[in-house]
């Protein structure tokens, strides 16, 4: 054995055998220590991801607008590829059908020498179909912006109705279509303004929809605090000799007041004083009312009271009768540019005479001559009764004329022509 160890030959050999594995090690760590200084790893943050589909019929849901990227691989290409984030990121669903499915993010234009990796690594979409429907749109007003004692009358929103196009799925969760209105604290009076549309689920919770339009124009009709009261007539005075008062009654039954509600929660019916010592007979006298105290408007001005009275005549009229007409001097008095006023037309119409022109007419008065002297136009309230109408166009209205009970008058029209619209 020692003679063969000691053969130069076998050492010959045993030298040659540990140079090879000497000059193998050495190269592998030369490969592993290189790879470690070339090589480097990356991530681009919130990448955008680009999906197609056909967006005309369908909609997608799941696809996240952008994700996380991690490359790995030589570092000058890593650092470029950071720095241009010349690639994209592409989700294709163009040959699937609807329904749920699990995909991958695929990067395209990116060098084949790097290793990526995504956040997350798949993803779960949702393909349904995309439908239009259309709702009506709820205003939403926060009455403690309100002053104190007032109220919203009424909220108008143009348009009243949008369309909304989404998912299938998504249209039919659709429980609240909101415009909210907003405003600073103490609102008075009406306004006008433009607000957002909200698509709520039953949960409040906001939808991803295309909502058409985005914006609705709401007007809010705002007024004070007001109640509704009935119409109490109580008699005063004594009747003349031989002039007996049947009944009085108001054509208006109820009245409404405006004003603190304080004031007018106190207020249980409106009374009206009717003196019956100046009624002669049978007709129509016209009341100008007073607004109680602390009530800052109200429905009415006036009010025209029927009266129901029976004269008899007596033997002191026999025998000492009155003076001939003839005797009594009666003359007549024109009024000229009498404004026709429009009553009782509902807040959704406007109106504008057609006929006569400018709504004026000549109101020509008779009476005893001491009556006359005293008349002003100011006695005397022209108008027609529009309370009835509910179609646009125009219409015919007889002109009425509330005056002193002791006066005849003629109208130059009996008849005026308006014409009506929706305001």
């Amino acid at each position: 054995m020692d003679k063969f160890m000691d053969n130069p030959w076998f050492l010959r050999f045993t030298a040659l055998f540990l140079a090879i594995i000497l000059f193998f090690s050495v190269q592998a760590e030369e490969k592993k220590g290189s790879k470690a200084v070339g090589d480097a790893m990356d991530i681009i943050r919130d990448f955008p991801v680009q999906v197609y589909y056909d967006n005309e019929n369908l909609v997608v849901t799941g696809v996240p607008e952008t994700v996380n990227m991690t490359i790995e691989g030589p570092a000058n290409i890593v650092q470029t590829t950071k720095l241009l984030k010349d690639f994209t990121l592409r989700v294709d669903l163009s040959s699937l059908p609807m329904g749920r499915h699990t995909v991958k993010i695929k990067p395209e234009n990116i060098s084949e020498k790097l290793k990526v990796q995504f956040d997350p690594a798949t993803i779960e979409v949702i393909i349904e179909e995309k439908i239009t429907q259309t709702f009506r749109v709820d205003p939403e007003l926060n009455e403690r912006l309100l002053a104190e004692d007032f109220n919203v009358d009424k909220i108008d929103v143009i348009p009243s109705t949008i369309e909304v196009t989404g998912a299938k799925s998504v249209i039919e969760s659709i429980s609240f279509v909101k415009a909210s209105i907003t405003g600073d604290k103490e609102i008075n009076k009406s306004f006008e303004q433009q607000a957002r549309v909200r698509v709520l689920d039953k949960d409040l919770t906001k939808l991803n929809v295309t909502i058409v339009p985005e914006h609705v124009t709401v007007k809010v009709e705002i007024s004070e605090y007001s109640k509704e009261v009935p119409i109490v007539l109580k008699s005063r005075g004594v009747p003349v000799t031989d002039v007996t008062v049947n009944t009085i009654s108001a054509q208006e039954k109820t009245i409404r007041l405006f004003g603190p509600r304080k004031v007018l929660d106190y207020i249980k019916e409106f009374s009206i004083d009717v003196d019956v010592s100046e009624v002669k007979g049978q007709g129509t006298m016209v009341i100008d009312l007073k607004k109680p105290k602390g009530v800052s408007k109200m429905s009415l001005d006036i009010v025209k009271v029927k009266i129901d009275a029976t004269v008899t005549e007596s033997d002191l009229e026999v025998h000492n009768p009155e003076p001939p007409v003839e005797d009594v001097k009666v003359v007549t008095k024109e009024f000229k540019d009498m404004p026709v006023t429009v009553k009782g037309l509902d807040e959704n119409f406007t109106s504008s005479f057609r006929k006569p022109a400018a709504g004026l007419v000549v109101l020509t008065v008779t009476a005893e001559q001491d009556v006359i002297d005293t008349l002003e136009k100011s006695d005397f309230t022209v108008y027609i009764d529009a309370s009835e109408t509910t179609d646009e166009g125009e219409q015919n209205f007889s002109v009425l004329v509330v005056g002193p009970l002791d006066v005849q008058w003629v109208l130059s029209d009996k008849e005026v022509t308006i014409h009506i619209e929706l305001a």
